[in-house]
């Protein structure tokens, strides 16, 4: 199919229809960061390739993705005196995520992701001036390897989707956007053959290819699905809406299996300030001690301190949090911290901070005793009262339970306040189990002919374990979606 260029490109894309009496190479279900890189990685060795995806643009979760990488090895970092290595970069990758990571996929991400970090520069992309660096948000790395630009995940997207659009335009991929795949169409001898695709008109269109690949990713954005997998709610409404879970679906009718359920992960909390969810952040409460040093103190559901509050690791801080009852906790202190310390959700100021407090709500609690206090936030009052007495014992003597050292005040002057805080996930860590080939696999290790699946779709626990290692789920998608269009998937020689 061919299309002729266009000032407005996604209006032409959305009104397409791929051919469905082609036989293409590679079916790719997924226009985000695996799915763009093996559309154009395929079409320029010579594959006929149909692009299709339910979304009305390109991009996936690109749109709203941080857009975080990580790679060793590249030419940035030798421009800037770095020396670093894929196995460094794997060593880190399993140190942060406790050994819980996939090493084969990680060992694949990883030493190729140079390459793919230097052809997205080759191609446009900018990091941020400062870049690469340890870390940010997440555990540090040991070495300076970490990149973004400045639009986060757009800045990615606004480098891939032009590709496309000309290789589209050059007749060398076919897309079709609004298409809803609705099953994968399999042979006698339980091969994949093709997929069926049912477009925004209604009509369901089969489509043959020589192997399909699944890049459309994970179920974040399917409350549902999402509360099902992962066993709590899904209270964050970030994740791409068209992360459904589709894929995750079509992989497993075909055969295949879905793995990491042992690395079900939260972050250290969330702003939100209703108790209907999903729900939008309101703020970000700052917990990172480097950038400012705890003067409060985290309580959990029963009313117990349950972590060093000025601890520098992330991900104990993320660990501890995980065992606790919801994923929730309440930062606690008095008047005198809210006067003094600097403040606590990043761009507010004290004024705003106390404005919240008298619109009360869910989330901003006030109270003139800690047993009132607890009462409206619908915790023990009494634990709630031994945790600040046991608090104020450590600032007083220097000698906290929990071995805190940034102790500036006492929690003792009212009135006292309380802002809820809610872990939450915005990635997928279930997934398709694949193998190094990235070929979806039975239950039993053997591959499903021609199926193969990269990105969220395979669970973000296979990279980076039950923890966040910086960068480890952009970079793998598109480094994967690199390879399997590169050479990974087998196609026809074309004359």
């Amino acid at each position: 199919m061919r299309l002729e260029a266009s000032t407005d490109p996604d209006a032409e894309l959305s009104a397409s229809v791929p051919d469905p009496a082609r036989s293409y190479d590679i079916a790719i279900v997924g226009a985000g960061s695996a799915g763009l890189p093996a559309a154009i990685f395929a079409a320029r060795r010579g594959a006929s390739v149909l692009l299709l995806d339910h979304a009305d643009k390109l991009g996936g979760s690109l749109w709203v993705a941080t857009g975080q990488m990580s790679a060793a090895g590249t030419k940035l970092q030798g421009e800037r005196g770095i020396e670093d290595s894929a196995d460094l970069h794997f060593e880190d990758v399993m140190r942060i995520s406790r050994g819980t990571a996939n090493p084969e996929l990680v060992r694949l991400a990883v030493d190729n992701a140079a390459v793919t970090f230097d052809w997205l520069v080759e191609q446009g992309f900018e990091p941020l001036p400062e870049h690469p660096v340890k870390g940010f948000g997440h555990e540090p790395y040991r070495k300076d390897r970490y990149y973004w630009g400045e639009d986060g995940g757009i800045t990615i997207k606004n480098v891939l989707v032009p590709i496309v659009e000309q290789l589209v335009s050059d007749g060398r991929i076919a897309v079709g956007l609004g298409q809803s795949v609705t099953r994968l169409t399999m042979d006698d001898d339980d091969a994949v053959t093709g997929l069926a695709a049912e477009g925004a008109d209604g009509k369901v269109r089969e489509y043959r290819a020589g192997a399909v690949l699944l890049a459309c990713g994970g179920y974040a954005g399917n409350p549902q699905m999402f509360e099902e997998l992962n066993g709590y709610p899904q209270y964050n409404a970030a994740p791409y809406p068209y992360s459904r879970g589709d894929g995750l679906k079509l992989g497993r009718s075909a055969g295949g299996f879905a793995r990491g359920w042992e690395n079900i992960f939260v972050n250290f909390g969330s702003l939100f300030d209703t108790d209907s969810f999903p729900a939008k952040i309101v703020g970000r409460i700052e917990h990172f001690p480097e950038r400012r040093m705890p003067w409060e103190i985290y309580v959990n559901a029963s009313g117990h301190r349950f972590v060093r509050e000025d601890i520098e690791s992330v991900d104990a801080r993320e660990m501890a949090l995980f065992h606790q009852p919801d994923y929730r906790y309440w930062v606690v202190f008095d008047e005198a911290i809210l006067r003094d310390a600097p403040p606590l959700v990043t761009g507010w100021s004290r004024e705003q901070m106390r404005a919240a407090f008298e619109r009360g709500g869910p989330t901003f609690l006030k109270a003139d005793s800690l047993s009132g206090l607890a009462e409206r936030a619908g915790i023990d009052a009494d634990r709630l009262n031994d945790a600040v007495s046991g608090f104020n014992y450590g600032v007083e003597t220097g000698n906290d339970f929990f071995g805190r050292r940034h102790m500036p005040l006492p929690i003792i002057e009212g009135p006292f306040y309380a802002i809820r805080m809610q872990a939450s996930a915005i990635s997928s860590s279930i997934g398709l189990a694949v193998d190094g080939g990235l070929r979806v696999i039975r239950e039993d290790g053997s591959p499903i002919p021609n199926l193969y699946a990269a990105g969220e779709i395979i669970g973000s626990s296979q990279t980076m374990g039950k923890a966040a290692c910086g960068g480890m789920m952009v970079t793998p998608a598109m480094t994967f979606g690199r390879l399997l269009g590169g050479f990974l998937i087998p196609v026809k020689e074309h004359a």
